[in-house]
């Protein structure tokens, strides 16, 4: 399973399979976020599956799940409040990490530690296309530092 680093608490990737959740203990993790909704493929494990198969590898698991093109503010805030109250470092998970690294990159953005013009960059760094985080960063650009 590909995990991309972002920084020492969060972690992104794609979908864990059931057996991947001790392998990501044993990589040091604390917990994990699954971002993506049941259902999306046949094959993908449910929620209460995953969450299951994490609690008992010793995970804490939370589930937000995200519709890419449906990002709220009210999601990246929540997305920002399991980091910092989840024990870390986190991995977040969706299908590829997009929707998890989008979530984590317009939090930096709305908090002004990113500028909306480093997104592609940073996705592009990352190996993940981040062009619908840049277009809600530059549609929701206003005075308080997401611009």
């Amino acid at each position: 399973m590909k995990i991309i680093k972002v920084n020492d608490i969060l972690s992104v990737g794609p979908q864990p399979d059931l057996s991947d959740f001790n392998g990501l203990k044993a990589g040091g993790f604390g917990s994990v976020i699954n971002n993506r909704p049941d259902g999306e493929e046949p094959t993908q494990p449910a929620a209460a599956e995953a969450s299951g198969a994490a609690e008992a590898a010793g995970l804490r698991y939370a589930r937000q799940p995200i519709v890419l093109g449906a990002v709220t503010e009210a999601d990246i805030r929540q997305f920002q409040k399991n980091l910092a109250q989840l024990d870390q470092p986190v991995f977040a998970h969706c299908k590829t990490g997009t929707r998890s690294l989008t979530l984590w990159t317009l939090g930096e953005v709305l908090d002004g530690r990113m500028e909306a013009t480093e997104i592609l960059p940073f996705g592009e760094r990352h190996g993940l296309d981040l062009k619908v985080a840049a277009k809600w960063a530059s549609d929701h650009a206003s005075s308080d530092g997401a611009k």
